[in-house]
């Protein structure tokens, strides 16, 4: 197994020609893959102006965050120009179950030569922060303020790490970077759409040096996306019915950016959607076990809707839409 800490970024690619993006920059590569190099995802559509910004990341040590709404793709778009540059990746979602001590680390008893003895293990922060390693906060505005604090003494450029009880002082690796994803750029829940996002402080936000946002793909982008991914679709009729399933996903996200639905079709949805058609045989049906049943009974209705707007067809009645 190759030794992560060794590596370091040995060529350079044009952005031009590995992200189809009409510019003269060359990005930092390593030769070789490890590990925790994402796999390449050959269908991957990139934004242009998310791209850069994640590749300044990757290029001039930025800290980058990503903002959108959920399932537009954050995540994987800082992984997928990561996979390209064979950029080892680690991902944390910040969640209400993540604490300090995951972050920094904590003592434990091991055995050592049959024998308990206790010694300090460390956590995601000071194991990223010593190797050639992009790590992604996901969920950023929903981590708790003990969680914050701890990141912030990361955020500065060249930013050193003090472990308190090993009084250690750690320095960043040359090729280690630092992401983050989240839905409200530390705005909170203003809107009701995002339950357990925190307002965080000015002093957080401004230590990211470049935030990216990110919406969903255009119509055309999204259903090329979904015909590659599921081959049985690549024929006109096949193509009819993933317009209809993507003008469905796109009254879903509208519906809820207005507060009318609790939940909406990321384009992970529209595929597996696409790939439950050629097991049913029936968009209906497929439809209702796919995304229907995860909606609020109350929503359900208006999801029919949408369904029968861009299909010209009726779902089942309610009984059935509820699943029993």
């Amino acid at each position: 197994m190759t030794d992560i800490t060794a590596l370091k970024p040995e060529r350079l690619l044009s952005v031009r020609e590995v992200f189809g993006i009409d510019s003269d920059l060359m990005a930092p590569a390593f030769a070789e893959r490890d590990d925790h190099v994402p796999e390449i995802d050959a269908v991957y559509r990139f934004n242009p102006d998310v791209t850069l910004a994640i590749l300044a990341g990757f290029m001039r040590d930025r800290r980058v965050m990503v903002q959108g709404l959920h399932g537009t793709g954050k995540s994987t778009h800082i992984e997928q120009v990561a996979a390209r540059l064979n950029w080892p990746c680690v991902r944390l979602n910040l969640d209400g179950h993540i604490s300090r001590l995951d972050l920094v680390g904590k003592d434990a008893v091991v055995l050592r030569e049959g024998q308990q003895v206790t010694e300090f293990q460390e956590g995601i922060v000071p194991w990223a922060l010593q190797r050639p390693v992009a790590l992604i906060f996901d969920e950023y505005d929903a981590g708790r303020p003990d969680v914050m604090f701890v990141i912030q003494r990361i955020l500065e450029q060249g930013g050193k790490f003090t472990l308190m009880d090993q009084n250690r002082v750690l320095h960043p690796h040359p090729s280690f970077r630092l992401f983050a994803t989240a839905n409200t750029v530390g705005l909170g829940n203003l809107n009701g759409l995002y339950h357990g996002a925190q307002r965080l402080n000015h002093a957080q936000i401004d230590r990211w040096n470049i935030v990216a946002s990110l919406d969903y793909l255009p119509a055309e982008e999204e259903i090329a996306i979904v015909q590659a991914r599921v081959p049985s679709t690549r024929n006109e009729a096949g193509h009819d019915m993933v317009r209809a399933m993507v003008a469905v996903a796109d009254l879903t996200r509208k519906g809820f950016a207005a507060g009318d639905l609790s939940t909406l079709m990321s384009p992970r949805t529209v595929i597996t959607w696409a790939e439950n058609v050629e097991i049913f045989r029936d968009p209906a049906l497929a439809f209702r076990l796919s995304f229907v049943n995860k909606c609020d009974e109350a929503e359900r209705p208006l999801v029919a809707e949408y369904f029968q707007r861009c299909f010209d067809l009726e779902l089942k009645e309610s009984h059935q839409l509820s699943g029993s």
